[in-house]
């Protein structure tokens, strides 16, 4: 009966059309302003009339609700164990955003019943037909969870700093991915870059590594630069983005969207292909329960 409803689901959403593209935002070490740029990524997007909701997933640690100077009153987790409806936890961000808090907890997914696993699917199979895209701010690191659902989704953006060691973690992040599934889009975002020349380097250090030892091609996205306005923008509880429209580091941000939008234009994704995520989500859950 539920592989019949799972098809069932599945061709109903392909009916629709094309469904909301689901990315994930990683890390392979913190402190380099993951959840920052996630923030003002997924802003810039809403402001050029998308259709955008943020998924806060480091678990325990969740911030994005800090960034934009919001209280998050309920959680994905309160959503998923019946405490709240799906409404209940899709909170209000600036330009139309809106993010959901992950709360503590979601690392035990493993443990989790059928319908609570269920309601997660449902869950994203509706976010998937009303928004356009759909970022996953998932935690520094690695973990059972994390690695699961990031398997489960088919374009990951990878931040790295310039630093050696960020630039180590973020292949090691990649690399561990890629060796689960070859099919996974990389796009890169070198983050507090003191030089555009700097930025450029990593981004070719990186693609050249990927490369030469895995034959996987990324897409460098470009760099950001050091901004004294981030910091400013994080005690003042209000998104650079929109507090410092004209920052060096605003304007290269809306480059770099606008060079992802033309990208995902190029290659011209089909309507089927966006349900992978749902099936993928579906396969590896369920395979990790048995």
């Amino acid at each position: 009966m539920r592989d019949q409803a799972d098809k069932l689901r599945t061709k109903m959403l392909e009916s629709q059309g094309t469904l909301g593209r689901a990315i994930a935002v990683v890390s392979g070490k913190g402190g380099v302003g993951k959840s920052n740029f996630s923030t003002n990524f997924a802003i810039t997007l809403s402001s050029l009339g998308k259709k955008v909701v943020i998924l806060d997933m480091d678990i325990g640690m969740g911030n994005v609700n800090i960034l934009i100077g919001k209280n998050a009153r309920n959680n994905l987790k309160d959503y998923i164990v019946g405490d709240a409806s799906l409404s209940d936890v899709i909170l209000d961000g600036p330009y139309n955003l809106k993010y959901i808090s992950g709360g503590s907890g979601m690392s035990s997914v493993m443990e989790w019943s059928p319908s609570m696993f269920d309601s997660l699917v449902k869950a994203f199979e509706t976010l998937q037909k009303e928004f356009d895209y759909i970022l996953f701010d998932m935690g520094a690191g690695a973990t059972n969870w994390s690695l699961n659902l990031l398997t489960s989704i088919e374009e990951i953006m990878v931040i790295s700093t310039t630093e050696p060691t960020s630039i180590t973690d973020a292949y090691s992040m990649m690399k561990y991915i890629h060796l689960r599934d070859q099919s996974k889009k990389f796009y890169l975002i070198v983050n507090r870059a003191y030089t555009s020349e700097e930025g450029k380097d990593t981004s070719i250090r990186l693609k050249n590594t990927m490369m030469k030892f895995l034959s996987k091609e990324i897409f460098p996205l470009g760099s950001l630069p050091e901004d004294p306005v981030v910091r400013k923008a994080v005690i003042e509880q209000i998104p650079f983005s929109i507090s410092y429209p004209n920052a060096p580091i605003t304007r290269t941000l809306k480059d770099m969207v606008k060079k992802f939008m033309n990208h995902q234009i190029e290659e011209v994704y089909a309507p089927n292909q966006s349900n992978s995520f749902l099936k993928n989500l579906r396969n590896i859950f369920s395979k990790g329960r048995e």
